[in-house]
């Protein structure tokens, strides 16, 4: 499926090591790419964000700031990645020594989000396992019995709803806290071993293992996602879902924040600034259109995002139905109950026939429920279709609690959701192979011992992986994914990205890249791109780093947590310790652009390189050999000088 492109690609004299693995079409390349950057995110997220923040009319500002700020830098990673063949380390070592540091800061981000999104694939993997069985567990709750436990567990159950208790009890048996360690899940033990291992197996042989798995993984969830619309659309509410989340609430674009969270899910969404981009890059021929790939890739994820949420809501759009439904049912049930004892009039009572079997539209009963519901001496409640459509729609609330209860209300319901999790499952892997690429292919190109032995590092990082991954397996594990995916990536990514960014446009010089490009395609990007990296992209990363790191420090950073004894969700604080860790992880992440810029000071002290001319710098490769201008037809840098 790999080829291996040798020295002989380029002309004597270049510095490109001896073979470096290469796609063997472009259909392999679009599949890992998109792999990569189509995630869990897709599904669970941009559905939550756009409906969240004004539907259609947050669509149109993703598109806005998808052209101005995500494809630009898209483009930037995947030109660097497709001229020098390098991974994240070696690219920006090549344009300066002194940015080594980001290619290494991307790697530690890496393997963070490494170790808890694996911990996601073994969740999808418990789920997967326990859905070849009718009735699917969380359909009800535990059965009266002599079992040690079993009336705290009904309580917690009634409290809540069999879903919620499945997954805070019988699949994470989490804590109240954080502080509250707890033991270890073995179920979960085995699951995470089980997840680590399918990666280790698909990573085994590089690109050429992991393309052949991504046939499968990559495509997979497409075909899921257009037999769930189709189903949904089927369903009663479906269209009540869809046209709640797409409607267009054009004064939401005022608010800052929406702006802030549609440019950060842009970021994410493509995966810039973990070096997988510039890793998958690496492997094309040098005259690839990586131009009209930045587009390409990009559109496909928006599209798959779009498609995802019209799929989440159509089916919350039936479970919302069905609970209103049922909400109106006991309401009228009351109303009935009260007129036939005397302690409510006629004139109270609804103009419609309360002992109708036939459901009563939600429209009807809000607009009656509106005018005399506060006059009844009664428990009722408006039963609102839009609140119900809100809770739980966001990660796993939506994934295993929200999602899973919709589905096992169809007819079939077992089917529907060993399908589901078989697609997160594909989802999370193709994003995890790109992770560990991200990880990988810059040591192995910086470091030739590890180049020699890529197998036993692809396993001992997976078994690494696995260890330090235990501690997501603890009973408040789910806590500790919540701290990692909120803290441990965010700040140290967008400052990879201002980096990348800075160094491009400032550093070598943004109309050097263009020419450099040129070179590389056999045409000049159009000029906008100079300035959309030196100001626009560069401008919005930094006001978006100060924001986010405002925000982290100023607001005592909270987490969701799940109380047995209420049944329900309450944000408590980080304790200290948690803080600590918190802070730890991020400085970790960060610490090697620092400490790049230092080292390198310090070697241009003992062994100062030769100066170029005004405006530019001198660029050094891994022997030492001065390099004053990047040779991008060649797809190495090449001593000018």
């Amino acid at each position: 499926m790999v080829e291996e492109r040798t020295k002989a690609d380029g002309p004597q004299g270049s510095s490109e090591p001896a073979a470096r693995a290469g796609w063997n079409s472009k259909i392999e390349y679009f599949l890992a790419q998109v792999g990569f950057s189509v995630g869990l995110g897709n599904v669970w997220r941009f559905p939550y964000l756009c409906h969240q923040n004004g539907g259609g009319a947050f669509l149109l500002l993703y598109v806005l700031l998808l052209l101005v700020l995500g494809i630009p830098l898209f483009f930037l990673e995947l030109a660097a990645g497709q001229a020098i063949r390098q991974g994240s380390i070696g690219v920006w070592k090549y344009i300066s020594p002194k940015l080594a540091g980001i290619g290494y800061s991307s790697c530690v981000v890496c393997f963070f989000v490494a170790l808890y999104y694996n911990v996601i694939l073994a969740w999808s993997l418990f789920y997967l396992g326990n859905s070849f069985q009718y009735p699917l567990p969380w359909e009800q709750c535990p059965k009266q019995g002599n079992i040690t436990g079993v009336c705290t567990d009904m309580k917690e159950c009634e409290r809540s709803s069999p879903t919620s208790y499945f997954w805070f009890r019988k699949a994470l048996d989490t804590t109240d806290s954080i502080d509250e360690v707890g033991s270890f899940n073995t179920n979960m033990i085995c699951c995470l071993l089980a997840a680590w291992t399918i990666v280790c197996l698909g990573m085994f042989k590089g690109i050429k293992s992991s393309v052949k798995v991504m046939y499968f993984s990559s495509i997979f969830p497409y075909v899921v996602l257009i037999c769930f619309l189709v189903r949904g659309l089927m369903l009663e509410g479906a269209m009540d879902g869809i046209i709640y989340m797409f409607y267009p609430k054009l004064e939401i674009w005022a608010d800052l924040q929406v702006w802030l969270q549609a440019a950060t899910q842009v970021f994410f969404a493509l995966g810039l600034g973990f070096g997988s981009i510039i890793a998958y890059s690496s492997y094309n021929p040098k005259n690839n259109n990586c131009h009209r790939d930045a587009f390409t890739v990009s559109f496909i994820n928006f599209l798959t995002s779009v498609l995802a949420s019209l799929v989440v809501f159509a089916v919350l759009g039936f479970h919302a139905k069905v609970k209103v439904d049922a909400c109106i049912a006991s309401n009228l049930k009351q109303l009935s109950e009260l007129y036939q004892h005397g302690f409510i009039d006629q004139t109270q009572m609804p103009t419609f026939n309360s002992s109708d079997s036939s459901p009563v539209a939600p429209e009807v009963y809000s607009s009656w429920f509106k005018e005399y519901g506060s006059k009844v001496s009664a428990n009722l409640t408006d039963c609102d279709l839009e609140k119900e459509m809100q809770k739980g729609v966001k990660g796993t609330g939506l994934a295993f609690i929200a999602f899973t209860e919709a589905m096992s209300r169809l007819p079939g319901s077992p089917f529907w959701s060993a399908l589901f999790f078989l697609m997160l499952l594909n989802l999370g892997l193709s994003t995890m192979f790109g992770t560990m690429e991200g990880i990988l292919a810059p040591l192995t190109d910086r470091f030739k011992t590890l180049a020699k032995n890529k197998t036993k590092l692809t396993i001992f990082s997976c078994i690494i992986g696995f260890v330090i991954g235990l501690l997501f397996t603890q009973r408040c594990g789910n806590y500790f994914v919540t701290m990692f995916d909120d803290y441990s990536a965010t700040l140290p990514l967008i400052i990879v990205v201002v980096f990348e960014c800075f160094s491009v446009s400032w550093l070598y010089g943004a109309d050097r890249f263009l020419d450099d490009i040129e070179v590389m395609l056999g045409w000049r990007p159009p000029i906008i791109y100079k300035y959309l990296w030196k100001y626009i992209c560069l401008l919005a990363m930094v006001g978006l780093l100060a924001v986010t790191t405002i925000r982290t420090f100023i607001k005592r950073p909270t987490y969701t947590a799940w109380n047995q004894e209420t049944a329900s969700n309450s944000d408590l604080p980080y304790p200290d310790w948690a803080l600590a860790v918190l802070a730890l992880l991020i400085l970790f992440a960060m610490m090697p652009v620092p400490v790049g810029l230092i080292h390198s000071f310090l070697q241009d002290r003992k062994k100062p390189s030769r100066d170029t001319e005004a405006g530019q710098y001198s660029i050094v490769n891994t022997d030492e050999t001065p390099m004053t201008e990047l040779d991008f037809r060649n797809g190495v840098a090449t001593s000018m000088s």
